[in-house]
């Protein structure tokens, strides 16, 4: 195909240019351009369509992932990363320009992030994908991380209670956070009743069961 080989070799050309800048431009001008084919790109709704390459110390935490693993676990993914490679990118939501918050894959940035082998062969940079726009509210981004780690991880039960009081509290109802954290009605029910706050329960309509 004529047309597409024509593409490619004015792209190569332009690649080419990238071997002599520095590292660290090299890095961000590769960032660029992937921002521009994720313009063009028939795929642009999906965040993993836009791998970017960011300093590490630019990406933090969240303050509400319940999720846990195991020190053997923990172990396994330091070793997986490095024989691999990233396989994954973590999944962040761009907070200001120069801050990113983890939505998941924290325990991908502490392997990164950590002073060893790995950080330095990323030369201190992590892959991550932004999520959408339009869920980067805080209640979708906790709505967000439960999701991906829900089926996978270990959620404590307190840790779980908060994110649904959280959820309550910002004005979602028990269907709502059943729905969107994959949960059952007496999941949801559970949580409110561990959580021992009785302004959770004031329009909860109790079943003639309990009378």
């Amino acid at each position: 195909m004529p047309l597409l080989d024509s593409l490619e070799t004015r792209a190569r050309t332009l690649f080419n240019e990238l071997d002599s800048l520095p590292i660290r431009q090299r890095i961000e001008a590769i960032n660029r351009i992937r921002l521009c084919l994720h313009e063009h790109s028939p795929f642009a709704a999906e965040p993993v369509d836009c791998v970017q390459w960011i300093p590490g110390d630019l990406i933090e935490a969240n303050d509400y992932n319940p999720n846990s693993v195991a020190p053997p676990e923990m172990r396994l993914l330091e070793l997986s990363i490095e024989a691999d490679g990233y396989t994954q990118p973590i999944v962040a939501h761009q907070a200001s320009p120069a801050r990113y918050v983890v939505v998941d894959g924290f325990h991908r940035q502490r392997v990164g992030k950590k002073k060893g082998a790995i950080r330095q062969r990323l030369q201190g940079y992590l892959p991550i994908v932004v999520i959408r726009h339009g869920r980067a509210g805080a209640a979708d981004r906790i709505a967000a991380t439960i999701r991906h780690n829900r089926a996978r991880g270990v959620h404590g039960v307190m840790p779980m209670t908060d994110i649904v009081v959280r959820l309550l509290k910002a004005g979602w109802n028990e269907a709502d956070i059943a729905r969107q954290l994959g949960m059952d009605d007496d999941e949801v029910l559970r949580f409110k009743q561990v959580s021992g706050l009785p302004e959770l329960f004031l329009d909860h309509r109790y079943s003639r069961s309990w009378d």
